[in-house]
């Protein structure tokens, strides 16, 4: 199969390509910036996904596209380019693939589409009601749409992933991880606070700091640890494959993610063992972050079985930190 993949130089999409290739696809990759990649065949446009002529030349001669290609951003002043790669982007991209004749499209949403931090529910289910309450799960809300109306036009057959947050293992124990960073760990999440405007949690944040590199362990006014679901790229990219290859996936919506929550507070000390760092708590406004979601029927339908827990993946990590820190 010819596939292409957006956001080809991204985490997920260097791990897709990678997969792809292994399984004896053709892969295309599109993307802003190159993405470095020298496998055997490997062809790539470089270019911004609400370009028509770019998207053109992108999905010519295609099979499949994987839309895993978006920005995101908490930042005020990014709004409006979030909206424009994510959801004209989206728009122009399944126009050209539509117009192409590619037979399958396959979109990364989000489960901020719900949303996973203030759930009616839980666990949530892909049948809860969509509540976007970030600008960043909007603009996947507003893609989802777009997807569904070319799946209900009849032109392609259209799969919906939303998924769970994604990490790589190594980038568990990474200060500098544009994630994992302010996640979990002190001096970052300040940072973080601060550029995006919220000087009173920085504050709250800054005054806990002992002067040293720590880790932070987040909880709710409430005294309670956060909660949420962590997933590893290789997890990931599983569902991608299951999504693209199978039957049984052509028009469906799923959950994509981890089995299991992670709890911060049981997270936090095991991360401390291994650094050797200390673990600060801060008491965040509000009530944080704690929600389950169900990957039930990526499982039941499409066989998806995840296989890096939480406790595998920091085992991993260790190995990368130890590596890191005797360098």
């Amino acid at each position: 199969m010819r596939v292409l993949v957006t956001g080809s130089s991204g985490r997920v999409g260097r791990s897709a390509v990678a997969a792809l290739a292994a399984a004896g696809h053709e892969v295309t990759g599109f993307d802003l910036r190159a993405s470095g990649c020298e496998l055997p065949g490997w062809r790539e446009v470089t270019g911004s996904f609400d370009d028509p002529d770019a998207c053109e030349r992108a999905v010519s001669g295609m099979d499949a596209v994987l839309h895993l290609g978006a920005f995101m951003s908490w930042i005020a002043a990014d709004r409006a380019a979030m909206f424009r790669a994510n959801v004209e982007g989206t728009r122009v991209l399944l126009d050209a693939a539509s117009a192409a004749g590619i037979g399958r499209f396959v979109f990364a949403s989000s489960g901020e589409v719900y949303p996973e931090n203030a759930p009616l529910s839980l666990p949530v289910t892909e049948d809860h009601p969509l509540r976007a309450n970030s600008p960043y799960g909007l603009t996947k809300l507003l893609g989802e749409e777009l997807v569904r109306f070319h799946q209900r036009a009849g032109r392609m057959e259209t799969v919906i992933l939303r998924f769970a947050h994604t990490q790589d293992a190594s980038e568990l124990l990474d200060p500098g991880s544009f994630f994992s960073g302010p996640r979990f760990f002190l001096q970052p999440r300040i940072r973080q606070q601060e550029r995006m405007g919220n000087s009173a949690v920085a504050d709250l944040l800054r005054a806990a700091d002992p002067g040293e590199p720590a880790h932070v362990l987040a909880r709710n006014e409430a005294g309670r640890p956060y909660r949420m679901h962590i997933t590893d790229t290789r997890d990931m990219v599983a569902g991608l494959m299951l999504a693209l290859e199978s039957d049984k996936a052509a028009g469906e919506t799923f959950n994509l993610g981890a089995t299991d929550p992670v709890d911060f507070g049981k997270l936090l000390p095991a991360m401390a063992e291994i650094t050797g760092w200390p673990v600060v708590a801060v008491d965040l406004p509000g009530p944080g972050v704690d929600y389950e979601t169900s990957n039930a029927r990526i499982r039941e339908t499409l066989g998806f079985r995840p296989q890096w827990t939480i406790e595998r993946m920091l085992q991993e990590a260790a190995g990368t930190w130890r590596v890191s820190t005797h360098a």
